[in-house]
């Protein structure tokens, strides 16, 4: 079932940020923001790395736009302090500097409807929460399937365009191009210009 369009569930877990521990973090510490809030299967692993490190790669891109970006796994907090000690060369996620936070229980991956019963991880959900906690954009991919980075971006950037403009971003649409009207002939201005 999605979450699009219905509040973000809130939840109170540990995190690892910037090899510090927050013992109460929750998302709601981000009100006024907007929130990337993505899940990955498990530490020490494949594809987790190579997305964590590709999201750091775009992190002031991302608050450049007023957004915070979290990641999450089924993982504690001791793996996740350990991982951020090993280095990228060795598969590692040195240098990470967004909050990754501790899902030991599986409470948020099940509350977000991404958890595996099979596998006992995580999919790789990502949730694009608007500033007043609304879920504005999901996306869940299986665990072989590593998501991009760009993507989420568009997307925050054409909400932030509708929010900004009133306008409707059409199919396959980056920053600065054309957006229109949502009406009928806002789509036919938009075919004829």
């Amino acid at each position: 079932m999605s979450l699009v369009g219905k509040k973000a569930p809130e939840f109170k877990s540990k995190a690892v940020i910037k090899n510090k521990l927050d013992e109460d973090f929750s998302l709601s510490n981000f009100h006024g923001k907007y929130v990337i809030f993505f899940f990955y299967p498990l530490d020490f692993t494949f594809v987790c790395p190579t997305e964590l490190h590709a999201f750091q790669e775009k992190l002031e891109s991302f608050k450049i736009k007023n957004a915070q970006l979290v990641g999450c796994s089924v993982d504690s907090i001791y793996s996740h302090y350990a991982w951020l000690d090993m280095p990228k060369e060795k598969g590692g996620i040195k240098g990470i500097e967004y909050p990754l936070v501790s899902d030991i229980t599986k409470d948020i991956s099940k509350a977000y409807g991404v958890y595996n019963e099979d596998e006992g991880v995580a999919y790789r959900g990502l949730f694009l929460i608007d500033k007043d906690g609304i879920v504005r954009h999901e996306i869940i991919n299986d665990l072989f399937l590593g998501r991009s980075v760009d993507e989420a971006l568009r997307v925050l950037d054409g909400l932030i365009c509708f929010e900004t403009h009133g306008e409707v971003c059409p199919a396959n649409w980056h920053e600065g191009e054309k957006t229109l009207k949502a009406s009928k002939e806002g789509v036919v201005k938009y075919f004829n210009d």
